[in-house]
């Protein structure tokens, strides 16, 4: 039986126990190490060299395609995420795989296959890959769903559930299905991976998805007050409510 030694990224301590025990069931593969964060996955991928990294995209430090493209060597890549437009960039990456998550036993089964069916891909054609997915030019995918976590719980959310987004630090407080999810991802980030007609930045730290307005109305200073239906109500800055007012028919 051929054995792979493998190595792990990812910043959340519930996924990377899933990760864990997920590698220790395949007994094609073989556990190296494992890191929480971009900079510290770079010094020890260069310094065990496994055949297979399982790579989170998001993470502290600097981002998983940072880490690929600054290593040496190409081991044969699986993206695990939370999002799933990058799936797409995954592919053009030549990845073996990606798993979104939360992923089933089978999921990952199916990308340990992959993963034994041949050698790695070519150096040169990842970075000429990296290199276009990393341009500021290269125009992000919609989000379709994100993973969020309610008592213990993990479930997608869909973006069009969101209901308005309000920044917390560095941290983003989502409005959807009656209830607030506390994400790790900034509200600009989220934004830029939003459908623009759809979700509308109304002030430095909040964004409406007008699929669930109730109404608008001018304050005394002429900035338009935005009704929830779930009865919330927030104010638009001078320049959302120039913008809310242009795109009124």
């Amino acid at each position: 039986m051929t054995t792979k030694t493998a190595f792990f990224a990812e910043d959340e301590p519930l996924a990377r126990d899933v990760l864990r025990d997920a590698i220790y069931a395949h007994q094609s593969l073989r556990l190296v190490g494992e890191a929480s964060d971009g900079a510290s996955a770079l010094e020890r991928i260069g310094r065990l060299r496994p055949d297979v990294v399982f790579m989170d995209i998001q993470m502290p430090e600097m981002t998983g395609l940072e880490v690929l493209r600054r290593l040496d060597y190409l081991p044969q890549i699986v993206f695990t995420t939370a999002y799933d437009q990058y799936a797409v960039t995954a592919f053009e990456l030549n990845a073996v795989d990606y798993l979104l998550k939360p992923f089933t036993q089978a999921r990952f089964a199916s990308a340990v296959a992959r993963l034994l069916e041949g050698p790695g891909h070519e150096r040169a054609s990842l970075e000429g890959a990296l290199v276009q997915a990393s341009s500021p030019m290269a125009a992000p995918a919609r989000l379709e769903r994100i993973l969020v976590r309610d008592r213990g719980r993990i479930f997608p959310l869909a973006a069009g559930d969101i209901e308005y987004m309000k920044a917390d630090s560095k941290y983003t407080v989502i409005a959807a299905r009656g209830q607030h999810f506390l994400v790790r991802i900034g509200i600009s980030e989220l934004e830029a991976q939003l459908d623009p007609a759809r979700f509308v930045r109304i002030h430095r730290s909040a964004l409406v998805n007008l699929d669930f307005v109730e109404s608008m109305r001018a304050d005394d200073q002429s900035q338009l007050q935005i009704h929830m239906r779930d009865g919330t109500v927030l104010g638009a800055n001078r320049d959302a409510s120039r913008i809310l007012r242009d795109m009124a028919v």
